[in-house]
């Protein structure tokens, strides 16, 4: 019957265990909250699992218990939800099973203020136990095997634990802490239920505490117990929103995501028309460490009349909206739903169409009601908001509307600028959005293509992320004004730039000989060579042609192992420049190739770009300076 066995944490638990309790010590109190919490998830993934099988637990009420002993010093919290076999405990209490975990632990810093904010992001679930407690024995059977052993696994949360095969009658989960001496006041009755009133008031489920039942001739006396619910045991999301307070709805936004941090907003409905569904949906104040990891889990919960069906329902929303968190509660669709039907289902296409408009409706809310927190979302989730651009045709207009930029007309590298911003501030016949895009902000801020646009104060957004480049080759225009790179070669500023065509002509014609001799001397390197329209202090640029790739996204595509037949780009000189100047005095074609190939490594160097021989440039360099 024993099976008994000694095993180690997992490293990463080791780390974790050892950072939580130091850092969380503080706010010791959560501990409770997250074991309810894991209660009243497995209770849900039993009912869900009597879908299938009604005889599991048929005739049971389903709760969560908690009591305490005094003389013991133990505290124990219990339910008959799902349990867990012997391999399913080794699996979930002995290891974290999140592919995010390492990349997690390496961004925590030692400082234990910013451990613990970061701490709450990761989730800590049954290890919070450790903050109270000296050691943790859980006792469990899995539902549906009554007649097989139950599963004692216990711990001092240092380096191992110790797992058995053991007797246990009722199917579930019983955890018992080993309180440490400086941790008795969750010893007490007063205590305990508070605790649960302040942070689990609204789970699902009727946590039950005992009762003293005293005699009718003296109060003092006890002559029984009963046990007695303490939380209000109903579905927060079906109680109408005049009855929820700010703190419930925060406290139900901690309990669904196991994050410290309060959400920043929140949106709860009801929905009626020829589908009926509850959404209660919030938008967390802090990003999750593992947003752009491709196996993280969806936020939003399926239950259809309350019952639990799968807390990773990622049809239920687009994935450029993977960070909000909460519940959808449909009433239409049937209980034995499963991935495979999600997948196919028109109900479940148009809950997600309501849910996404009802998300983009509560940001657009927020632009105008309070941009202060809208700029704390757009810190946290605006490279995350992007992606609808790319994923999302039908709304793309309305999440265009949400983008912010850094610009031109700010001294910060803060995006704070919208697109309805700019086109606001748009010069007299200006009737282009302009960008660049870059590597950094630096690059980006200093580059020759802006020369023109900053002598005649024309604002440029300036695009650094690497996804922008996806960004504005799948959004072309907004309302009505196309987004148009300033280092395209088709850049044409006349209708705000007034010059002659008597002007342009007559500067072409003096660039003629200086032109030819460039594309001599550079050959198949370049596409074509141009004389500036934007270069005011620089002496060369490189452009790329209208619609062609940018020189910027070559580069994404590149590192990234893609292999890419970039096109040759264009270089434009300016004609001003004393360097360029040079080649009208030049007596042989080796100076020309010397200052000519100059013009071209400076302007790739500019682009951010490497050159293909370094010493080859610096010895170029040294016979002009010592010309």
């Amino acid at each position: 019957m024993s099976n008994k066995k000694v095993l180690n944490f997992q490293t990463e638990v080791k780390q974790l265990l050892n950072l939580m309790i130091h850092s969380l010590y503080s706010n010791k109190d959560i501990f409770l909250r997250e074991l309810i919490s894991n209660a009243s998830d497995a209770i849900d993934k039993l009912k869900f699992e009597q879908i299938k099988n009604p005889e599991i637990n048929k005739n049971e009420e389903l709760y969560i218990e908690i009591k305490f002993d005094k003389d013991a010093k133990t505290l124990t919290i219990s339910d008959n939800g799902i349990g867990m076999s012997y391999d399913e405990v080794i699996e979930n209490i002995g290891t974290i099973a999140n592919s995010g975990t390492k990349k997690f632990l390496t961004q925590l810093s030692g400082d234990e203020k910013k451990d613990s904010n970061l701490i709450g992001q990761f989730g800590v679930g049954f290890y919070s136990a450790f903050i109270v407690a000296k050691s943790i024995e859980l006792y469990t059977l899995k539902a549906g095997c009554e007649n097989s052993e139950g599963v004692v696994w216990m711990s001092d949360g240092t380096g191992e634990f110790t797992i058995e095969n053991v007797n246990k009658e009722q199917s579930g989960t019983m955890v018992v802490l080993h309180l440490k001496d400086d941790c008795e006041e969750f010893l007490s009755d007063w205590k305990l239920r508070s605790l649960v009133r302040t942070y689990s008031d609204h789970i699902n489920y009727p946590i039950k505490m005992l009762k003293n039942i005293t005699s009718e001739d003296s109060d003092k006396e006890v002559v029984s117990t009963e046990l007695e619910t303490v939380n209000q045991a109903n579905a927060l999301w079906v109680r109408s929103k005049n009855n929820i307070t700010n703190d419930e709805y925060k406290e139900f936004y901690k309990h669904i995501s196991h994050d410290f941090n309060e959400p920043l907003i929140w949106t709860h409905n009801k929905v009626e028309g020829t589908q009926e569904y509850t959404q209660l949906l919030y938008i967390p104040s802090k990003a999750p460490f593992d947003l752009y990891d491709s196996k993280r889990r969806y936020g939003v919960k399926l239950y259809i009349k309350r019952v639990f069906i799968m807390d990773d329902a990622e049809k239920l929303l687009p994935n450029y909206l993977r960070f909000i968190r909460g519940v959808i509660d449909s009433q239409d669709l049937p209980l034995n739903i499963s991935r495979e039907i999600l997948q196919s289902s028109k109900d479940i296409d148009n809950i997600r169409t309501g849910s996404t408009k009802k998300v983009l409706s509560m940001l657009e809310d927020l632009v105008k009601k309070d941009s202060e927190s809208y700029g704390v979302f757009y810190k946290e989730f605006g490279n995350v908001i992007k992606e609808g651009i790319i994923e999302d045709h039908a709304n793309k207009d309305k999440i265009a509307s949400l983008l912010r930029f850094i610009s031109t007309n700010s001294d910060s590298d803060v995006p704070n600028v919208s697109l309805d911003q700019y086109i606001k501030q748009m010069k007299a016949n200006q009737d282009k959005i302009y960008f660049i895009t870059a590597e950094s902000y630096n690059s980006a801020k200093n580059s020759p293509h802006l020369e023109v646009f900053k002598k005649n104060n024309i604002e440029v957004l300036l695009l650094i992320d690497k996804i922008d480049e996806w960004v504005v080759s799948h959004l072309n225009k907004y309302e009505e004004k196309e987004l148009i790179s300033v280092a395209s070669s088709g850049l044409d500023l006349s209708k705000i730039i007034n010059e002659s065509e008597e002007d342009k002509s007559h500067k072409k014609e003096l660039a003629k000989p200086i032109i030819e001799k460039i594309k001599k001397s550079l050959g198949d390197k370049v596409k074509d060579v141009q004389n500036t329209t934007r270069l005011i202090n620089s002496p060369s640029c490189l452009l790329v042609e209208e619609n062609a790739m940018s020189i910027h996204m070559e580069q994404i595509l590149k590192q990234a192992g893609q292999p890419i037949n970039g096109s040759k780009p264009i270089l434009e000189v300016n004609m001003a420049h004393p360097l360029v100047k040079k080649l009208e005095d030049t007596l042989n074609e080796d100076e020309d190739v010397n200052i000519s190939q100059i013009l071209f490594d400076q302007a790739t160097l500019l682009e951010g770009l490497k050159l293909e021989n370094p010493s080859e440039f610096i010895d170029r360099m040294n016979k002009l300076i010592c010309l």
